[in-house]
């Protein structure tokens, strides 16, 4: 597959994920396939809907006549039609949902502006992370209730054993409280326990977890220097979603872990991890991207492990969420 194969099939990838601008390159996903349609007489097809210009239709004219460049680089064979600005400008990403052409929905007053993704070398970027949700305040504490007298993650992870908030002690085989350094810098939140976390009492063990260890690796961190934890503490029967009364019971435990180790920074995997420490019914296409607050704890957002599984599609945009999540790290005092 040459470069501008590999692009074709990326954009496509990132259209159906509702994207419409390329934030790196500042064009929109339909001008870079008008221009591959022009390189490509084969395979004329009809005119896809979207922004259209004069001087973008010269350039795919102009496009169509120009040698193929050699190149494993997509953007390489892009900026060879002269279609590529040297800088993009400063526009907002459609991240979330499909809208209709016709009338799109504005954002919600919470959504905050996107983040540029990643350089391809690894550079830290200019821009600063856009500003997200922000949930409490630094200088107050996390959780005050009952928990609150736990003071180390061991107590915590044995009153999660002695645990009856909610019913789902009775059908799991083992608690799942979470596992990982005690003064770790940064914490991956997860939804629930899994059959193979179940039959173990250890967070994040089957394919979803060696996924997730080898996205902490590609960022530089081993396993055992993070806390990975859940939501939920037991396995929910056949895996199903988390009820909100288990949540609801279940969650102060998290508050209270995440008191304890003070991170510098919080990954939240999945939908339920995000809304539950966001307090949000936003979907996580409009909560990844950003940096959000915690009771002052950065907190970025990335899809869940399994899903990536399900679907491979996801694994870009969660490589740039990691990404992310390992430059505020980086940037964090004392860091």
């Amino acid at each position: 597959m040459d470069a501008r194969d590999q692009l074709r099939r990326y954009l496509e990838q990132r259209r159906e994920m509702g994207e419409r601008e390329l934030v790196l390159d500042g064009m929109s996903v339909e001008d870079v396939m008008r221009i591959l349609d022009a390189r490509a007489p084969s395979s004329p097809g009809p005119e896809r809907a979207g922004p259209s210009s004069a001087s973008s239709g010269a350039q795919a004219r102009s496009s169509a006549s120009a040698a193929p460049v050699d190149s494993s680089d997509w953007r390489e064979v892009l900026r060879s039609t002269g279609s590529s600005p040297a800088k993009a400008p400063d526009r907002p990403s459609e991240r979330a949902a499909p809208a209709s052409p016709a009338a799109p929905p504005a954002p919600p007053p919470e959504t905050p502006p996107p983040v540029p993704p990643a350089s391809s070398g690894g550079a830290a970027p200019t821009a600063s992370p856009g500003q997200g949700l922000v949930v409490g305040a630094s200088s107050r504490e996390l959780f005050g209730g009952p928990l609150s007298t736990l003071q180390t993650i061991d107590d915590i992870a044995a009153a999660v054993t002695k645990c009856t908030r909610c019913p789902l002690y009775k059908t799991a085989l083992n608690p799942v409280p979470g596992e990982g350094s005690a003064t770790a810098e940064l914490v991956c939140v997860g939804e629930a326990p899994g059959q193979t976390e179940d039959e173990t009492g250890r967070p994040f063990v089957g394919a979803a977890g060696q996924l997730l260890t080898k996205i902490l690796a590609a960022i530089n961190l081993r396993r055992e220097d993070v806390f990975i934890c859940n939501v939920l503490k037991h396995r929910p029967p056949m895996n199903r979603n988390p009820m909100p009364q288990e949540v609801e019971a279940c969650s102060p435990y998290l508050v209270r872990q995440l008191e304890i180790i003070r991170p510098k920074v919080i990954v939240a995997f999945g939908t339920f991890a995000a809304q539950t420490l966001l307090d949000t019914k936003l979907s996580i296409g409009k909560l990844r991207g950003i940096v959000h607050r915690y009771y002052g704890i950065p907190l970025v957002v990335t899809y869940h492990p399994a899903a990536l599984l399900r679907n491979p599609a996801w694994k870009r945009p969660t490589w740039e969420d990691v990404q992310l999540a390992r430059r505020v790290l980086d940037r964090a005092p004392g860091a």
